[in-house]
C-alpha cells in the first residue's frame, strides 16, 4: 500500500537505469519522484528545491553529490539526504555522517530498504521542524 502521501523525493544519478528503477520504486510507494542525470541539471530546475527528501549519488560528474548537498545547505534548502554509491569507501560513509545523511546506500541495495529509509527522514525532518 503506497505511504509517500505525494511527497517529493528528488533523486540525482548519472546511472539512467538506476535512475528509471527507482524513480518506478518511488512512484509505487507513492511518492512523486523527480529525477536528474546530473547536479547541473538539478540546480537549473526551479521546482526542485521543494523536495521533501533528496536521494543523491555520491559519485556524480561535475559536481558530486555531497558538493551538492552542501550548496544546498549553505542556501537554506536542504531537504533530508540518502546517499546512494556504486564505490563504497569509507570515506565515502565518513562525509555521509559528517554531512548528517538520514541514510547511506552502496549499489547494489534493497529497493525496500531505500524506501523505508525515505520514509522515516521526512517523518523525522517534519517532526523536527514542527518543533521549532
Amino acid at each position: 500500500m503506497p505511504s509517500g502521501n505525494g511527497r517529493r523525493v528528488v533523486l540525482v544519478d548519472d546511472d539512467a537505469s538506476m535512475g528509471s528503477a527507482l524513480e518506478r520504486l518511488l512512484r509505487l510507494a507513492g511518492y512523486v519522484p523527480m529525477v536528474f542525470a546530473s547536479a547541473e541539471v538539478f540546480l537549473k530546475a526551479a521546482d526542485a528545491r521543494c523536495a521533501d527528501c533528496v536521494v543523491l549519488d555520491v559519485h556524480l560528474p561535475g559536481i558530486t553529490g555531497f558538493e551538492l548537498y552542501e550548496q544546498l545547505r549553505r542556501e537554506g534548502a536542504a531537504p533530508p539526504v540518502i546517499f546512494i554509491t556504486a564505490y563504497d569507501e569509507q570515506e565515502s560513509r565518513n562525509s555521509a555522517g559528517a554531512a548528517g545523511a538520514a541514510a547511506y546506500f552502496a549499489k547494489p541495495f534493497s529497493g525496500n530498504d531505500l524506501v523505508a529509509a525515505v520514509g522515516r527522514a521526512i517523518e523525522l525532518h517534519a517532526a523536527g521542524q514542527s518543533a521549532h
